[in-house]
């Protein structure tokens, strides 16, 4: 009697087959990932939650007075989609109160920044347009291009405002609809990288589209992601675009929640008329049960912090640490590059430690108490492997101290077993 599933991939025991394979080849290139659980006495110097604010007994006073100023029964669960059910009076007086302190005409909230990009990213160039990027640009951007219907998708060199003048200038010359104005193309960066902890040069970018593209027409937009200056760069936390006072030549910002305002969730900045589109094609605003009430009170709770000033003083340690992180790294010499090699930006809590073997850094380390993590490919690209640590406002001079000892210990461990091998 023949088969009536003749189809070898439907077969469970091979689907699983080719799954521990696809498994085993990333463990023997050791980029297995793993969920792993922080040990609760831990010092963080690997979340991104810059301004400590999700330990904060401010915050969290604050926070508990909004939840509890709820009515009885209030439910705290949207029970839908923003387009059925999850919608409330609360949820748009707080888009309207993030949009006025980032100075946009409107906003849209998102359940994450990875749905906020992929969102936007995905219904906002239309057939034909062009999207340029930076070539670091975020997974959730990667995903959010891969479903666009732009007819081409460009990188540049991370953030070389020649190269972004160079992909520029040849798209124009090859295509008369980007000339007249008829297509669009749009300029997608962030304005700090998550893994080297780079500020773009924002400036130079909308100087460069101004001289190439938009002579009159109008045509190029810039899309930009603010994930990690949220709450610890600008003013009162606002971001680079704000420090830089370069609002209006933004045509989207993205805020998300996560990191420094220690909440959940995202905010797409842009005209009233982007954000009515974004409600009719954004998939992953219509299909997804939008942000409970106990996620907006959180986001509510952090943008008055920010609004009143009660933050500014966390940048300000922040930034203190910094600098101190940073004079004590540089205390440590030169070492050999095939062994250790500190990337560092001025300003960024981002600090990265380019080794050959960062997952024995990490572990050393972690060993200490000192929670860190390692970075690999494809996370980051094959030979950039480093050791990724974020400072909070949080962290204390005496904990910095006690990482970088503990570094130290490692590379002078390192360089007594290289001594041993030559003899």
């Amino acid at each position: 009697m023949p088969s009536s599933n003749p189809n070898p991939n439907s077969n469970p025991s091979t689907l699983l087959t080719s799954l521990r394979t696809a498994l085993q080849h990333r463990k023997s290139k050791n980029s297995l990932r793993r969920l792993t659980l922080v040990p609760p006495t831990s010092t963080d110097f690997s979340s991104n939650d810059f301004l400590s604010l999700s330990t904060s007994p401010l915050f969290r006073a604050r926070y508990t007075t909004h939840l509890s100023s709820a009515p009885p029964f209030y439910p705290f669960a949207s029970g839908g989609s923003r387009l059925l059910t999850g919608n409330s009076p609360y949820a748009e007086a707080l888009e309207t109160f993030i949009a006025s302190f980032h100075n946009a005409p409107s906003g849209l909230l998102f359940n994450s920044g990875f749905d906020a990009n992929v969102g936007v990213l995905s219904c906002i160039p239309q057939p034909g347009d062009v999207i340029i990027h930076d070539e670091y640009i975020h997974a959730s951007a990667h995903e959010g291009m891969r479903l666009s219907r732009a007819g081409r998708k460009v990188p540049f060199a991370h953030s070389c405002p020649q190269s972004l003048e160079d992909v520029l200038r040849r798209e124009v010359e090859n295509d008369e609809k980007l000339q007249s104005g008829e297509r669009n193309v749009f300029i997608v960066i962030e304005s700090i990288y998550s893994m080297d902890g780079d500020i773009a040069p924002i400036r130079e970018f909308v100087e460069v589209v101004e001289r190439v593209v938009n002579k009159g027409k109008g045509n190029a937009y810039f899309i930009v992601d603010e994930a990690h200056a949220t709450g610890a760069f600008g003013p009162r936390g606002a971001g680079v675009v704000q420090e830089l006072g370069v609002e209006e030549k933004m045509f989207i910002r993205v805020h998300t929640f996560g990191k420094a305002l220690g909440s959940h969730g995202a905010i797409v900045l842009c005209c009233p008329e982007t954000r009515e589109y974004l409600i009719n094609y954004a998939r992953s605003l219509i299909y997804t049960t939008a942000l409970g009430f106990p996620f907006l009170a959180s986001i509510r709770t952090a943008y008055e912090m920010l609004a009143e000033g009660e933050t500014e003083e966390l940048q300000r340690n922040l930034q203190h640490l910094i600098e101190y992180l940073g004079n004590r790294l540089d205390a440590l010499g030169s070492w050999d590059p095939a062994i250790f090699e500190v990337d560092h930006f001025p300003r960024s809590p981002i600090f990265s430690l380019r080794s050959p073997v960062p997952r024995q850094l990490a572990a050393a380390c972690q060993r200490k108490g000192f929670m860190v993590h390692p970075i690999m490919s494809p996370t980051v690209p094959k030979g950039k492997e480093r050791v990724r640590v974020c400072l909070h406002a949080g962290n204390t001079v005496e904990e910095i101290d006690g990482l970088v000892e503990t570094i130290l210990a490692w590379l002078n461990g390192r360089e007594s077993e290289k001594r041993v091998a030559r003899l």
